[in-house]
């Protein structure tokens, strides 16, 4: 890993700038990693419900002003995408941005390119923002088939009917006992972002609650 100090645009202060990624192959580990789910198969019964990690993924939280229209203009010229509007995601060829909270985002790049997006955010974005690495403390897991949804209207109390959550919306919502940012992909495809701490635990409520309908480990 090396640590670049860079100065900000404004000149006033140094921003430690790392990159995570290691120079030379090391063994790496997904927050799922013990859970072995490349040895898994389908559960008893027709799958009507897959589930698995996207693991190893370059996360990356910006925070920042939307009604400022050098903000939104510096993050199009960084990520080739729009800030997403309240509750709405966005996908670019390798990049996903998704609206957090009223001042808050999150991207989604494969790793290896997730240093160079952090470096070519502060390029282009100026005065008042944040960029900041948290790949390492949370991951994906993608929940698709027919019966996806009813897995999670068992673990969530948020409305997931097709007037009230369509392709696009993202929210951040109780998850079992836990939370999770949870974003429609397609009609049946739903990605939950899940804190490491808790990876395991949700895993493993996801797979009870969708034993009824039999469940298909996926490998991505």
């Amino acid at each position: 890993m090396s640590e670049v100090l860079e100065p900000t645009k404004n000149k006033d202060a140094l921003i430690a700038v790392m990159d995570q990624c290691p120079a030379e192959a090391v063994p790496t580990e997904s927050p799922l990693y013990h859970r072995k789910l490349g040895t898994r198969g389908a559960g008893t019964g027709a799958a009507t419900v897959s589930a698995g990690e996207l693991n190893l993924l370059g996360h990356l939280v910006i925070r920042g002003n939307a009604e400022e229209a050098a903000f939104c203009s510096g993050i199009e010229a960084a990520l080739g995408v729009q800030l997403p509007e309240t509750l709405k995601s966005v996908e670019g060829d390798d990049v996903s941005m998704s609206w957090i909270a009223p001042d808050e985002w999150l991207v989604l790049c494969p790793l290896a390119k997730a240093f160079a997006v952090e470096e070519t955010l502060r390029e282009n974005l100026n005065g008042h923002y944040s960029v900041v690495n948290v790949s390492g403390g949370q991951t994906v897991v993608r929940l698709s088939g027919s019966n996806a949804v009813n897995v999670l209207k068992k673990s969530s109390p948020y409305d997931f009917h097709d007037s009230h959550f369509p392709v696009g919306k993202v929210v951040t919502t109780a998850f079992a006992k836990t939370q999770a940012v949870i974003c429609r992909k397609s009609a049946d495809t739903w990605d939950l972002v899940i804190r490491r701490s808790f990876a395991d635990y949700a895993w493993r409520w996801l797979e009870d609650a969708a034993s009824e309908y039999g469940l298909q480990v996926t490998v991505e």
